[in-house]
Parts: structure tokens; sequence; C-alpha cells
């Protein structure tokens, strides 16, 4: 099956905007074409048609390809619990707890279900493109790799490196990852993409001509910085937020050591008239309209840290001066009296006191709730219940009399709090934000009204013209013969012209 596999020379490379951007790109020229990233380690998950749970940004990738998400696109997802261990999801489900060196050791085990799932995918798509994790350098990770160079020998694909030139050094990121490959692998390596280019091609081009030249191997496009593209990211949350010169609406948000599923607040940052700002350790709380509590993979030690940090104190002043608080997943779960973790399932096993604006208390329990939702929200200040719709990821099970006041009806049933006072509220919803309904309903509650001629923001509508965008810039800049080349191993490009 033709597949082509995009590596790095760093994280954040910018090997899954390539991904998403070629996938987009092949579909429009008559191709099936799926994603695969036989192993990622994110906190921003999402749930599969079939309730399996896979990176967000390989779901990403499907919805540029114009497929539904599946497990078999990302068989192994690892999701840090801590500095040495993470929960290991195999082919969409929760397969137990690992520190890195039992992970290390398993993943002879891991490479059979990598493969399988590329032997599925292969039967249903013309092309797979393929994403590495990280960089394929780490000499003391090559023994057993099924993320990089592992994979790419064991399938006989060949591979594009991507160098991120916006951080300096893009020649020593290419060059010095070459080098440190196994000459198998360097020959594999077919050439090179560099991401993130931005000022006038030709000052690049005598560095262009001496990395051929120092190499041997082409460089099949110089891609520019795209500005402004937010996309669903992978993992890492950037601390700088959305300022607004004159916002109607400040939010903010503590960047929490294990938050999950950040991408709940990418409409937010959209909104015109909405600030958003992240709090990252031991920096002051700014006032703010709505404190946001996000998801979280660590809830109770997230809480702890949220604590040591002062956000009690100041979300309680906060509620008294008549601000909102919202809670999304572990974040709600913070809301209420206790979070009880017997088993240690993201953790150590013990109990919490939680903050005490809910009555409910939350029990984490084996088997993780899996599962795509949709819905109303109760009646706002905007009117009649929105639809929403998103998706649940959670091990928490939450009771008490806080619930009797839900926020919203999913599926049939009810899901969240709110207080008696509705300054407090709580959901286990992602995507909560991102239908354009149920976002101008959610910030009328939260204390922004819409004004006269305002459109809403249409998060699903924005993430296809930010694709779009992407995949032309992608048409413009790389050589796309030689890439189709490379997907069909070498054979006429005419299909492409």
């Amino acid at each position: 099956m033709p597949t082509l596999m995009i590596q790095g020379t760093t994280s954040d490379a910018g090997k899954s905007t390539v991904v998403a951007g070629l996938c987009r790109a092949l579909v429009r020229r008559g191709f099936s074409v799926a994603p695969f990233k036989p192993q990622n380690m994110a906190l921003n998950s999402a749930v599969t048609p079939e309730g399996g749970e896979i990176g967000r940004s390989t779901a990403l990738q499907a919805v540029a390809a114009g497929i539904a998400p599946h497990a078999d696109m990302n068989p192994v997802l690892l999701k840090p619990e801590s500095d040495r261990g993470a929960q290991v999801i195999l082919d969409g489900q929760v397969y137990g707890h690992m520190d890195a060196i039992d992970y290390h050791a398993f993943k002879r085990r891991a490479r059979e279900r990598v493969l399988a799932a590329w032997e599925r995918l292969s039967s249903r798509f013309d092309v797979i493109i393929a994403e590495g994790a990280g960089s394929p350098a780490e000499v003391n990770l090559r023994e057993g790799d099924i993320a990089n160079m592992g994979f790419a020998e064991a399938i006989d694909c060949p591979v594009l490196l991507v160098g991120d030139i916006d951080r300096g050094g893009v020649f020593a990121q290419l060059v010095g990852t070459l080098a440190l490959l196994s000459e198998t692998e360097q020959a594999r390596t077919r050439g090179f993409v560099i991401n993130r280019f931005r000022g006038d091609i030709a000052l690049l081009e005598p560095g262009l001509d001496w990395l051929r030249a120092h190499t041997g191997k082409p460089v099949h496009g110089v891609l520019p910085y795209l500005q402004g593209l937010l996309l669903d990211a992978e993992d890492g949350v950037g601390l700088a937020g959305r300022e607004v010169a004159a916002p109607d609406l400040r939010v903010v948000v503590p960047a929490l050591p294990r938050i999950s599923n950040h991408t709940d607040l990418d409409p937010l940052r959209l909104h015109p008239r909405v600030e958003l700002t992240l709090v990252g350790p031991d920096r002051p709380i700014p006032p703010a309209d709505v404190i946001l509590l996000p998801g979280s993979k660590a809830t109770a030690s997230d809480l702890a840290w949220l604590r040591a940090q002062g956000w009690e104190a100041a979300i309680r002043r906060h509620l008294r001066y008549g601000g909102r608080v919202l809670g999304i997943c572990g974040g709600f779960q913070m809301l209420g009296e206790a979070i009880d973790d017997p088993e240690g399932l993201e953790g150590p096993a013990g109990s919490e006191p939680g903050l005490g604006l809910l009555a409910m208390r939350t029990r984490m329990v084996a088997g993780k709730q899996l599962r795509n939702v949709a819905g109303t929200l109760s009646d706002t200040p905007a009117g009649e219940g929105a639809p929403v719709s998103g998706y649940e990821i959670h091990h928490g099970v939450s009771k008490g009399p806080a619930l009797a006041r839900p926020l919203m009806t999913l599926d049939g049933r009810p899901d969240g709090a709110v207080s008696e006072d509705g300054q407090v509220l709580g959901t286990y919803l992602h995507g909560l934000f991102d239908e354009a309904g149920a976002c101008a309903a959610l910030l009328a509650r939260l204390g922004l009204a819409a004004e006269a001629g305002e459109a809403a923001v249409d998060f699903a509508a924005h993430r296809e013209r930010e694709l779009d965008r992407l995949a032309d810039g992608l048409e413009a800049s790389l050589d796309m013969a030689a890439i189709a080349a490379l997907v069909q191993g070498d054979a006429s490009v005419s299909h492409y012209r």
C-alpha cells in the first residue's frame, strides 16, 4: 500500500499540519487518503464514531481527508499522568498504566498492534500519510522504535524530514538528524521540507543549494509561515492567549500541569469580543469575568497544584464580586466537594477535597467513558436551549444534589450542573463551544450578550477554511509531482498534473 511518512527534526516541527495539508491536497486530486500515527503522546484526544480514543491531531487529519476518524489511525496513544508514567491506549481503548521503563519493554507487543492497524487501513484507502513522533534521532529510544524509522523500516516506506526554520538553525536540524540515522534510514529519507518560512526566498536559496549538495537530498518545498493558523493542536498549549483591545468578556484559564483537551478553548480565541488569558505557574492571576477550569488528565493532583498557586482563594474572591466559574470535565469535577480515586486510575490512590462550589462528589471508576454526544442546553438568557454536541472522555462519575440543575441534556440524559445563583457552571462535554448556536448561548449565560448583526463563531466552518488555506499553501510551495512519485512508489505522476 502506498505510504509516505512525514518525520520531524523536533517535536512541533510542523509534522501534524503538513500531514493534514497533504491529506486535504491529495483528496482534492481524487484519492482516498487516511492519516496514520503509529504512536502519539498527547493529552488532547478525540472520540471516534466506534467509541475509540485517538490523538486530536490525527482526528483533525481525518477531517482534512474527508473521512471519519478511526482507532486504526492512531493505534498507540500515551496520555502522560506524571513525569514518568502514562495511561496507555491501544486500538482506542485503555490498556493500562505504565512507567517509561515498562512501556519501553512493552513496545514489541505494541508494534504488532501498530502493524495490524496499518494493514487494516491499507485495505481501505489508496494512500496512507503517516506521521512520526518527536524526532527519529533520539538515539536512546532507537531500540524497538515504533514511532518513527522503526515503523518506516518495517513497512518499507519513504520518509520526508521536516525542519522548522522559525526556531532557527534549520540546516543544523536537518543535517544533524540525518547524520544520526543508520545507512538504511538515510537512504529511505527521500528529501526535506522546510516549514514556517517568512521573508525573501532568494535569501534562502544559497542555503538550499548547499543542503542539496551536502546531503544529496532534494528540498521538496519551503512552506510559508501561515499567520494566525488555528487548528486543533496535538498537545502543547501556548500561554499567550489572545488579547483584545476592549474586551466585553475576559476569560482566564489556569494552565494546569496536565491540562487536557484544551482545544475546547479554540472557539473563544476566535471571538472578537472575548479576551482569553492562560496563566502559567507562579504568575499573577489577572482580573476576569469568567474563570474557566479546563480538562485534566490528573484531576486530583492538578487541583492540589491550583491550591498551591493561590487559585482557590482567587476563585472565591472572584465569586464574591459577581464573577462566574465554568468547569469542563476535570475542571467540573474540581468544583465539587471531593474527588475520590481509590484505585489510583489517575495517579496515587486517595481522595482530594474539592473546591466545594457544587454539591456533588466524583469517584474515578474503571472503564473510561468514551462517546460522541448531542443534545440541548438548558434554558439560557438567550432563550430556548440551543443544540449542542461534542464528546466525553472521563473516568469520573459524579453524584449529588447539584446535578438536579443540569447545564444541558445529552442523548436524553442530564449533564453538568448550575449553582442556584447561576455563577458556577460545569459539564463533562468537550467541544461545547464548537457549534455556533451553543457558543453564543453559553457566552450569553457567562455574561456576553450578542450584539445586533453579530456573526456567531462557527468553529467547524473555521476549521474547514483553515484546512483549505493550509492545503493551498502546500500546493503552492511543495513539489507535488515529487510527492506524488514518492506516494506511488516512483511511478508515473501524470495523474497529479
